[in-house]
């Protein structure tokens, strides 16, 4: 599974994309609000580990997530 930050402009929020290996878009939701996303594909458990992995991940990057 891979993750991407997209910084938002002006008015437009930052949002997080995730990918799966074929880099099919799996979840799209905002930075400030993920707990519906995560839920609903599947990483509801694993929230808090998210919300970090996020906050330290810079823009614009696609990084590979790996978690335990």
């Amino acid at each position: 599974m891979y993750i991407l930050k997209i910084k938002g402009k002006a008015k437009i929020p930052d949002y997080v994309q995730l990918r799966d290996d074929n880099f099919t878009l799996l979840a799209y939701f905002r930075v400030d609000r993920p707990e519906k996303a995560l839920t609903k594909c599947g990483l509801g458990d694993k929230e808090e580990q998210m919300k970090k992995i996020i906050n330290e991940l810079p823009f614009g990057k696609v990084t590979k997530l790996e978690l335990s």
